[in-house]
């Protein structure tokens, strides 16, 4: 490992290379907040991907390109007059000195739960802080990460149920308004068709409002599922991510079984296709 100096020559040579690339290279003289802003939310993407998959290599590589954009972010402040990286990291070191008195001020160090219960509550009162619990959510972020965050942070300030296997009732509950909400709407005019996944200009006017009724319910299942998973101690996020890497596995197999074959998957039955299906599951695919 590094010594301490070695590391602050190393984030130094970092900020060179990021001035030499601003003054010499016409692509990135051109990028604004703006234009990194899709590419960073891509970095983000690939250096969770590299967590999930546990691999370090990847892992170090996909750090290094979320920091060159928080350098990239702040060196473009910096002409602007606005702040320089310096800025970010004095922020940081305050946020996080604030947040952590019984580190930091001398207070008695609680459990691990007392500080994730008291978290939201420092950050609603630290200067320049979130106004409210839920402020600190984007409205940009991916739903399923949203709903899970939102559901901490009420938690964090008290609002969350006493007992975790009391939530049961509560998915039970809108599985029940979900299966009715469906049934509903399928009996409507206009929802003979499977492949019709929304409403269009030629639905009824009674079928729309079911498809926003059970639409609605979609919303409430996942989002009590999500609160379930929580309780529980599982990211709902990740849960689903090895889900669809599974499904991804096993349709691949799926797919080349099919052409190594000689045939199509539009020409099978489904029960052909689950004999497949279940190879790769044999397989640990």
């Amino acid at each position: 490992m590094h010594t301490r100096e070695e590391k602050l020559q190393a984030f130094g040579r970092i900020l060179d290379i990021m001035d030499k690339l601003r003054s010499d290279c016409p692509w990135n003289k051109a990028q604004t907040i703006s234009t990194l802003r899709p590419m960073t939310v891509e970095e983000v993407y690939e250096l969770s991907d590299a967590v999930l998959k546990d691999d370090m290599g990847d892992l170090k590589k996909e750090l290094g390109d979320v920091l060159l954009h928080i350098v990239f972010y702040s060196k473009i402040a910096e002409e602007k007059g606005l702040f320089d990286v310096a800025d970010v990291i004095d922020r940081l070191c305050e946020k996080m000195i604030f947040r952590h008195p019984h580190v930091f001020g001398g207070e008695d160090a609680p459990d691990a739960k007392t500080v994730s219960e008291q978290w939201e509550v420092m950050k609603t009162k630290e200067k320049g802080g979130n106004r409210t619990v839920l402020s600190g959510v984007p409205d940009s972020t991916p739903s399923v990460l949203k709903a899970f965050s939102m559901q901490d942070k009420a938690r964090g300030v008290g609002f969350d149920w006493e007992e975790k296997s009391q939530v049961w009732d509560k998915v039970r509950e809108e599985m029940g308004e979900l299966e009715a909400e469906l049934e509903a709407m399928d009996s409507e005019e206009g929802s003979a068709s499977p492949a019709v996944c929304s409403p269009d200009e030629g639905s009824s006017e009674e079928f729309v409002k079911a498809y926003k009724r059970a639409e609605g319910e979609v919303g409430d299942v996942m989002f009590a599922i999500i609160n379930a998973s929580r309780l529980y101690g599982i990211n709902p996020d990740t849960a689903l991510q090895r889900s669809c890497d599974k499904f991804r596995r096993r349709f691949d197999y799926l797919e080349a079984e099919t052409i190594k074959k000689g045939r199509s998957l539009h020409d099978m039955t489904l029960a052909q296709m689950d004999e497949i299906w279940d190879e790769a599951k044999a397989k640990g695919l």
